[in-house]
């Protein structure tokens, strides 16, 4: 019972915040999404801190550990490569959403292009691929609450609470409760995980170094990369493919639309490679239950850390891994659905309707929220992928965004609207095939060196659609230079 009261308490905390942080405030929509454009270097941080530190990286970062072992290590490579990008990607990206008053990538598409359309399928494509990790986040805080409840909450139910706790608040604030949310979330987080990785390989092998190797005599394979399917070619191409797709997430671009000035990106980038380390402590976590807790099959991996620290501590304790899972969970999921519903309202209610009514836009934009929360609370409860297949399903989708945006960032862009709609559309439509149908590099072309065959199937998706995108680009401008000539003068 005491850790159940811990964990409402860590809610009814970030709630309370959360609402309280929106008071006082004009919520039109510039305000509810972005803060105005107001957010210094500490909230911007925390903003995408809380994107990064998510459930994935609280349960999904271990149980991976836990099942494949090195290939983990993926997470840590790419997160850091991708903020050594935010450098030079930022910086243009704040200054021209300022100057035309973007608030989503739907915006900025749909402005640097001059097409409502583009616009309207970006929207489309960043909903998509954001609900897969709206799920993620979900299934994660269905796992945390039960799991540190003693089962007194089933996963369902945890879920349905956590649901609803944050699609009340993400209405009523906006991204400002976000960002004091992830104020409890990030300090605490810090403090636990660093904990859990430093005390739990000394607690049962002594240190560090005799847990690595305990893990290399009993399981040696786990320390290794394979020679075949997640092996270092497998690693590599997705560290590249996750890493150019990161900032095409709709909540972190929104979360990065926030700050006040673009030097705000100048510090982050150079903190947040060190903020990744903490992965380092989940990782120790992981490969302390290789052995500890012996015989988690498949998505139930994920349940590695919880497991070890249920039998480990006392139940007060528990309570606290349970508050601060719990936000790790509610602060992306808030970014995340704020981000779906401006989305909605930017770049399909609001040509659709045709409405430039600012209370009506907000008004769908708030509406948009509870609607998508609670379809992925559905495929939150009935579906069975692990946390990290649902969060690479994501990003092959969402990076089909990546090329036409920083061709839009060249200064003299080559690619037209028709281009861009054309390459995003073929690129997502060959992800959804590769998907469904299991097809990989492999299966294409077994006569390849192993290490090509390993590699991400999401490079064909983008090779496919950097190459529609400029073959569509180049046919149209010549017909359109073709039709100049012929009309008369």
């Amino acid at each position: 019972m005491i850790s159940l009261l811990i964990m409402f308490t860590f809610l009814l905390a970030a709630i309370f915040l959360a609402i309280r942080s929106g008071m006082g405030k004009k919520m039109n929509l510039e305000q509810w999404a972005v803060g105005g454009r107001g957010f210094g270097t500490v909230f911007v941080f925390l903003l995408l801190a809380g994107e990064f530190f998510t459930t994935f990286t609280f349960l999904g970062g271990s149980g991976m550990i836990y099942q494949v072992g090195s290939p983990a290590y993926y997470v840590l490579a790419y997160m850091t490569l991708a903020y050594v990008f935010s450098y030079y990607l930022l910086p243009p990206i704040w200054r021209y959403a300022k100057e035309h008053g973007i608030v989503s990538i739907s915006d900025f598409f749909s402005t640097k292009y001059n097409s409502s359309s583009l616009g309207m399928l970006v929207s489309i494509v960043g909903i998509i691929a954001s609900v897969p990790v709206v799920v993620l986040q979900l299934k994660g805080l269905g796992i945390i609450v039960s799991e540190t409840s003693f089962g007194m909450i089933s996963p369902t139910l945890a879920v349905w609470i956590g649901t609803i706790a944050v699609t009340v608040y993400v209405m009523i604030s906006g991204i400002h409760g976000a960002a004091w949310t992830a104020i409890i979330k990030d300090i605490t987080i810090v403090a636990v995980v660093v904990f859990l990785g430093i005390y739990l390989p000394y607690h049962y092998y002594g240190g560090i170094e005799p847990m690595f190797e305990a893990v290399q005599a009993a399981k040696p394979a786990h320390l290794t990369f394979p020679d075949k399917g997640q092996s270092l070619g497998w690693v590599i191409s997705t560290v590249l493919l996750t890493a150019v797709g990161f900032y095409m997430q709709p909540g972190l671009f929104a979360a990065a639309l926030s700050a006040k000035s673009e030097k705000v990106f100048r510090r982050n980038t150079m903190i947040m490679p060190l903020y990744t380390l903490l992965l380092m402590f989940v990782f120790f976590v992981g490969y302390t239950a290789i052995l500890q807790v012996p015989g988690l099959k498949g998505a139930n991996g994920d349940l590695a850390l919880l497991r070890l620290s249920i039998q480990t501590f006392d139940p007060w304790f528990i309570g606290v891994i349970g508050g601060v899972g719990l936000l790790t969970a509610l602060v992306p999921t808030s970014v995340i659905l704020l981000t779906i519903g401006t989305l909605f309202a930017k770049n399909i209610y609001q040509p659709v309707f045709k409405s430039n009514n600012e209370t009506q836009i907000v008004k769908a934009a708030k509406l948009t929220v509870p609607v998508i929360a609670f379809i992925s609370l559905y495929f939150a409860i009935n579906g069975g992928n692990a946390l990290y297949a649902l969060l690479l399903m994501s990003f092959s989708l969402i990076t089909q965004l990546f090329p036409s945006l920083l061709f839009s960032l060249l200064p003299n862009n080559r690619i037209n609207k028709y281009g861009a709609i054309c390459g995003i559309v073929v690129g997502v439509a060959t992800v959804v095939y590769l998907t469904i149908s299991g097809t990989t590099i492999s299966s294409l072309f077994p006569s390849f060196p192993q290490t090509v065959k390993d590699m991400n199937s999401g490079f064909i998706a983008l090779f496919v659609n950097v190459l529609v995108t400029l073959l569509i680009s180049l046919l149209t401008a010549k017909n359109a230079a073709t039709n100049k000539s012929l009309s008369p003068q």
